[in-house]
């Protein structure tokens, strides 16, 4: 089973984000002045996991090239823990007002499904995609296995206790890795850490055999020497991964992707959201933005509001499936 990736609508979506902006000062005036004084203070935007991970990485380039753009800061707060649903229930439970916002995550349509939360993508109001990257498989840069089919060989011989960090139970990340087991007739020890970020200190301390995040966040640690990815679940090899196969390639039919993106409390007033559309549009087209994603090889995948719904409502299917395939229940 794949999931289709979210990189199919990345240039039509973004072309016409880039159109919208073309709009300029009279769109800007308008949804302004319906909003009225807003932002009149900072405007928080909630990380649901911890810091060095990709959605802390990608909340602070956009927070960092809006300044311009907004009156305000946007403050990037870390709130980790239970793999995203404590971050996500903070910004449901906040005034609608726009002052609280959150980085949304593809975490919103698995989960539901596996008992973690009662919320759904629905109880939020899409502001836009704004990334999209898959899982990759890595492992500490002076480990035995040098491929794929090394490691899990390796694996297969000590069922269970091959340690697997990813970011959190019942994460896209732990899906990740428990779709690969079920592709490839492997058991792993599955690691739950609070983000992407404390997985990869714990591979790097010797503490799990591997993880599952993307291969945009362990780019640094990769380029350092620290670290080697032996696979990464996409359609295709990725641009500064050249040199590392797909699963597909290796026989293993599997792709896996997360996104991430802006959202609110479904309940925020349209003006309000219109202003923060209008921020996006502006933000997205900064040369600091485009170079802080190109240097961590987070993927550039754009799409507004209706076609950041799209992307859930299809995924929310798609996860679903695969959950009650594999059994993956945690609640």
């Amino acid at each position: 089973m794949t999931q289709p990736s979210p990189k199919s609508i990345s240039r039509r979506t973004a072309s016409s984000f880039l159109a919208l902006g073309a709009v300029g000062g009279a769109f800007s005036s308008r949804v302004f002045a319906q909003a009225g004084d807003y932002p009149s203070h900072p405007i928080e935007l909630v990380v649901a996991y911890g810091a060095g991970g990709g959605t802390d990485v990608l909340a602070r380039a956009f927070s960092d090239s809006a300044r311009k753009h907004v009156s305000q800061p946007i403050t990037v707060i870390n709130k980790p823990g239970a793999s995203g649903a404590i971050g996500l229930s903070d910004v449901l439970n906040a005034k609608p007002d726009g002052y609280k916002i959150a980085m949304l995550t593809v975490e919103l349509t698995t989960l539901p499904h596996v008992g973690v939360i009662k919320f759904s993508h629905e109880d939020f109001a899409p502001i836009a995609l704004l990334n999209a990257d898959p899982a990759a498989i890595t492992v500490k840069a002076d480990a035995p296995w040098n491929t794929i089919e090394e490691f899990l060989a390796a694996a297969k011989k000590v069922p269970g206790e091959f340690r697997v960090g990813n970011s959190g139970a019942g994460s896209i990340w732990h899906l990740a890795s428990a779709a690969l087991e079920d592709k490839t007739g492997t058991k792993f020890n599955p690691i739950p850490y609070p983000g992407a970020g404390p997985a990869m200190l714990a591979l790097m301390g010797g503490h799990i055999e591997a993880v599952s995040v993307s291969a945009a966040e362990v780019t640094a640690y990769v380029s350092s020497g620290k670290l080697k990815t032996l696979a990464v679940m996409a359609d295709k090899r990725l641009k500064g991964y050249e040199s590392v196969p797909t699963l597909k390639e290796r026989n293993i039919d599997l792709s896996i992707s997360a996104w991430r993106g802006l959202g609110a409390p479904k309940n925020t007033p349209p003006a309000i959201l219109a202003v923060l559309k209008d921020i996006v549009v502006k933000t997205i087209a900064e040369p600091s933005y485009r170079e802080i994603m190109d240097k961590q090889n987070m993927g550039f995948a754009f799409g507004d509001e209706a076609a950041f719904k799209a992307v859930m409502v299809r995924d929310n299917t798609y996860f679903k499936n695969l959950i009650t395939k594999l059994n993956f229940k945690l609640g």
